[in-house]
């Protein structure tokens, strides 16, 4: 603390200058209270960075036609640091660090390393909007140069700056498009989160163009992340339903098995609360499905579409798209295909023989074909399959009569678009609302990292286990029945090492059934199974219909 502004003279010699600008340099960036002495050695400093650019050649100095770039890099970095958070500092280099950039060659390396030095002091500290603008254009053209490296760092700067100069990062779009068909990986993983975080609702059509020419050829690795950022930017930026389900499926079509869980989900909300594009979208994904059946993503997407609206695909009456001819044998063969395929997954064959059973309430002349299908896995070796053929055979022999009422459309699934515009220019991204959980037909759906869904045929037994998994237990019990009324407690459990804080719980039924849930006994789950969270819920039929049509209600439920 006792070291003063030191007395930097223009005529020291070059290692002497050199030694104590990284002293200095050393000084400011551990001991912060030396900056406000060492800022009044600024204009000296400025001094002889003017000294180097506009010296004579030095062959002592001079490396490829630039004075001492080792010393020049020296003092932008020590300028940078002094001019941060500075008005004073920064006004005093402005001038300078406009004079270096327009005058330094960036054809050599080392021409290129006092520009790469300029541009981070000007973007660190209070510099005037034409000098940053200055800095990005140098950056954008050292995304032409020749050395991978350089265009790597270009883009590593411009990622760091695009939030805050993003209109003149947005000049240069062209060339970072360009770099995605660069050779190197990670050339391309940087082009690709740039790319990504250029897409804005004026652009959102041409870009996605690119990301998803880019995603049909871009290395393996590389697939989910590209998958998920063009799905974040259709979903704040798309102009329309229908083109956003269009993105999707193209991103399904084409990598399908590299998306992440919540695809399936989201996208089926997106189908359900865009009614006027059902009959477009079930013919669509009925095509995508007899046409290939590997992408595990699509097919349960499709499978859970044609459940839901397979009769406006047997209607064959479509505006959108051109009609084709459907029969009831059709749509059964497809997904008795994806019953068998050993490519299916569990979950898929799930999504499948739901499919085949709602159909049983779309269709009139192959109820007993769907019987037959569903009555053959009441005996499958997977268990998941085996109940919910058990489930569906019973609904068929015993509660034939309330069949449509379990089965019937699940309704409009709500939900706030995390950060969508509608259109809005502002580029604005806004923070996804969390606050209302959102009740899906989940037990068809996979399971986000920070979200659990369930769903289940609620039979009038004592108690039901519906959900274990990672250290979260959920129980329903049968409290109490009616000719109209059943009354059931959900009881969760924790036999983790850490309390679940926040937990909340949202259920939805058929329409046929009136839900009433009761406040719950709390929000935390205590580690360890030390306590339990519960919740009553009282399930109604206010047709007055008999006891029967109780032992079957479809709840379904999201853990948040």
């Amino acid at each position: 603390k006792r070291i003063g502004c030191p007395k930097i003279k223009i005529y020291s010699p070059s290692g002497v200058l050199h030694g104590a600008v990284v002293l200095i340099t050393e000084l400011c960036e551990r001991n912060p209270d030396t900056l406000v002495q060492f800022r009044k050695a600024v204009p000296e400093l400025v001094q002889i960075m003017k000294g180097l650019v506009t010296s004579s050649y030095s062959p002592e100095h001079n490396v490829a036609g630039i004075s001492d770039p080792f010393l020049q890099v020296r003092i932008l970095r020590l300028l940078r640091i002094l001019g941060h958070n500075n008005d004073t500092a920064s006004d005093a280099m402005n001038d300078l660090l406009a004079q270096v950039a327009t005058n330094t060659d960036s054809s050599k390396t080392a021409g290129s390393a006092v520009l790469y030095e300029t541009v981070l002091t000007i973007m660190d500290i209070n510099s005037e909007s034409g000098l940053r603008v200055l800095a990005v254009n140098i950056l954008g053209r050292f995304l032409l140069n020749n050395d991978r490296n350089i265009r790597y760092i270009s883009m590593t700067s411009l990622q760091k700056i695009v939030q805050t100069d993003h209109n003149a990062v947005q000049r240069h779009r062209g060339t970072i498009v360009d770099c995605l068909k660069d050779q190197d990986t990670s050339v391309k993983r940087r082009a690709l989160e740039l790319s990504l975080a250029l897409v804005s609702a004026v652009n959102i059509r041409s870009m996605m163009k690119e990301l998803l020419i880019f995603l049909s050829v871009c290395p393996p690795e590389l697939r989910s992340q590209t998958a998920s950022g063009i799905f974040n930017a259709a979903e704040r930026y798309s102009p329309s339903k229908r083109w956003h389900i269009d993105t999707i499926l193209h991103v399904l079509t084409t990598a399908g098995g590299d998306v992440r869980d919540e695809t399936v989900p989201n996208l089926i909300q997106l189908i359900t609360t865009a009614s006027e594009l059902h009959c477009y979208t079930v013919h669509k994904l009925y095509r995508a499905l007899i046409k290939d059946i590997a992408q595990q993503s699509l097919v349960q997407v499709a499978c859970w579409c044609i459940g839901e609206y397979g009769d406006l695909l047997l209607k064959g009456e479509c505006e959108e798209i051109e009609p084709v001819q459907v029969t009831e044998d059709d749509i059964l063969d497809a997904l008795e295909t994806v019953l068998q395929s050993h490519m299916s997954s569990p979950a898929t064959r799930g999504f499948a023989l739901t499919a085949t059973m709602k159909l049983s309430t779309r269709i009139t002349d192959n109820v007993d074909r769907i019987r037959s299908i569903v009555s053959i896995y009441g005996s499958c070796i997977d268990l998941e399959l085996q109940q919910r053929a058990v489930e569906y055979n019973a609904l068929f022999k015993k509660y034939d009569h309330m069949r449509a009422a379990v089965l019937e459309r699940m309704p409009v699934m709500d939900k706030n678009s995390p950060g969508h515009t509608n259109g809005d220019t502002s580029g604005e991204i806004k923070e996804p609302d969390t606050s209302k959980p959102k009740p899906v037909e989940a037990g068809l759906l996979s399971e986000p990292a920070s979200q659990k869904h369930c769903c289940v045929y609620v039979h009038v037994v004592p108690t039901v286990s519906v959900y274990e998994k990672n250290g979260l237990s959920l129980k329903i019990q049968c409290d109490k029945q009616t000719e109209t009324e059943v009354t059931v407690t959900l009881i969760a459990s924790n036999s983790t090492q850490n309390d679940i804080t926040n937990f909340t719980l949202q259920a939805a039924v058929p329409k046929s059934v009136q839900l009433q849930m009761k406040a719950p006994s709390g929000n935390v789950i205590p580690a360890h199974g030390l306590g339990q969270v519960t919740q009553t819920v009282l399930l109604n039929n206010p047709n007055k219909a008999s006891l029967p049509c109780f032992r079957f209600v479809q709840l379904s439920f999201l853990l948040n």
